[in-house]
């Protein structure tokens, strides 16, 4: 799969998930709105009922108060009016007593509609009711029980405060089932609007104008819900919750497979290029031995004792070179497989590391660079693979040579260290990248080089070493600055168990 493809699958991916993402926040919002609009009108509903049942109430026993009046009583059962406030007898009853106090046409007042609509009040009572004062028209135990009743019918399951404004007297007169301010006492009793609940109260948009009737309201019936979001959001946090944790899941398998793509890619292209290079370091002795063997088979050289046997030293040179890269790839298999044995012995790493070097010695000289060495540690014997322990040295200083530029300049260092033997080999090469330092240890990856130089070999070298560490209980660590070179820090215990 080429890069375009990706990035083409990743971006339609991407786009599906944002677009799904951005239509569940529409829909939590348009509940939102739902739920939002549905609790304003249910608010409204029933302070408007609240408000017409107060205005019923008043007008009853403002009814009664009048017949008081003229001097004549009536009973009424207040019971039965609250059941049915447009009850035929109880207002035709009133509407007779107050037509003959007040000679007036009875026929004209009996029904309900026109003693609501002030039939009574606009004739004899008008004077009475502009007269007394808001919070003598209602009774706080009342309005409480009206609320009550009017939020349980519809189900309203949140804290609530209340209360009565008065336009007259410029404050609530009236604030959760008693009197805010004592009647007759003027300006001194006024409570502060601006603190508290009634702050709250005086902000809110759920109001109702009172005793509206023909004149102008005296003031008004106001409610506040402190924990009105909360009420709002309690038939949609299920769902936003459910959106967010399935969207999350979303993302961690969109995340995770968009890195199993580069993976795989990188892998793909890492093992496409031991596939190639082994062809490669495989095509130059074949082809080494195929010319040799053609040259004895030569009837010229065939007869040539000392040359037949320096081209069978070719061939066997050749053939041995095939040999230690199959074992290479072999033995990287054996330690996937975990399946690699260890043959302890006690080895001086001083004296290993000098074997070692003599081996580069003369490849750095050939680019006129140096190999620096300071054996500081003071016992440098540990418990290890001899043959392992070697190849970790040797792939070290391999990496440095092949990395280096014209003049390469290759450090290695020890110390000792609490629980062992501390090795360091620097090198003043390309260096590495922070990515780079992360993947240097994956099999098959190997550090692109630019225009330096074509850098051969498998990409298994430092992932052997690692592996040979992780076996010995040791640990490997780098430090690197592109374009200033590497450190490779080598940490041995002195002795451990094997497992």
């Amino acid at each position: 799969m080429n890069r375009f493809a990706i990035w083409t699958i990743i971006l339609l991916m991407s786009a599906g998930v944002i677009g799904s993402f951005f239509i569940q926040l529409y829909w939590i919002n348009y509940s939102l709105e739902l739920n939002e609009s549905k609790f304003d009108q249910n608010v409204f509903s029933a302070l408007s009922n609240v408000a017409a049942q107060l205005e019923r109430i008043d007008q009853v026993r403002q009814s009664t108060d009048i017949l008081s009046l003229y001097g004549e009583t009536i009973s009424i059962d207040w019971d039965e009016v609250a059941r049915s406030p447009y009850s035929s007898h109880d207002y035709s009853v009133t509407a007779n007593v107050l037509g003959r106090l007040l000679q007036l046409d009875t026929s004209s007042i009996l029904s309900p509609a026109n003693l609501l609509e002030g039939g009574i009040w606009s004739v004899g009572a008008g004077s009475l009711r502009d007269t007394m004062a808001l919070e003598e028209r209602i009774d706080p135990a009342t309005l409480d029980q009206l609320l009550e009743v009017e939020f349980e019918n519809r189900n309203f399951q949140t804290d609530y405060h209340y209360g009565v404004f008065s336009e007259k007297e410029n404050t609530f007169v009236i604030d959760d089932g008693k009197f805010s301010v004592a009647i007759g006492f003027g300006e001194a009793s006024r409570v502060d609007i601006e603190n508290g609940i009634l702050s709250s109260l005086a902000n809110s948009r759920y109001r109702v104008r009172l005793f509206v009737g023909n004149q102008k309201s005296p003031g008004s019936l106001i409610i506040h819900f402190p924990e009105r979001s909360r009420f709002i959001w309690e038939d949609t946090w299920v769902t936003l919750l459910g959106s967010i944790l399935f969207t999350a899941l979303i993302l961690f398998c969109f995340g995770y497979t968009v890195y199993v793509i580069f993976r795989q890619k990188r892998l793909s292209e890492m093992k496409s290029d031991f596939i190639n290079n082994m062809t490669h370091e495989f095509k130059t002795p074949i082809a080494t031995i195929s010319l040799a063997v053609d040259s004895i088979n030569s009837p010229r050289i065939s007869s040539d004792t000392t040359k037949v046997q320096r081209f069978a030293n070719v061939i066997k040179q050749e053939n041995q070179r095939m040999l230690s890269q199959v074992e290479k790839v072999l033995q990287m298999a054996l330690i996937d497989k975990k399946k690699f044995g260890l043959k302890l012995v006690e080895v001086d790493m001083h004296q290993m590391i000098e074997d070692c070097i003599q081996n580069f010695v003369f490849l750095v000289q050939q680019k006129q660079g140096s190999i620096t060495v300071s054996l500081n540690a003071n016992n440098p014997r540990i418990e290890g693979d001899k043959m392992h322990l070697e190849n970790i040295v040797n792939n070290l200083l391999d990496n440095a040579y092949k990395y280096s530029p014209e003049k390469p300049e290759i450090k290695v260092r020890t110390f000792d260290t609490s629980e062992g033997i501390e090795i360091w080999v620097s090198d003043n090469g390309v260096g590495l990248t922070a990515e780079e330092q992360r993947n240097i240890f994956d099999k098959f990856y190997r550090v692109h080089t630019g225009n330096l130089h074509d850098v051969k070999g498998f990409g298994l070298g430092l992932t052997y070493v690692k592996a040979m560490m992780m076996a010995h209980k040791g640990t490997i660590d780098v430090e690197s600055t592109p374009g200033k070179g590497s450190t490779f820090i080598l940490n041995f215990p002195r002795k451990f168990s094997a497992e």
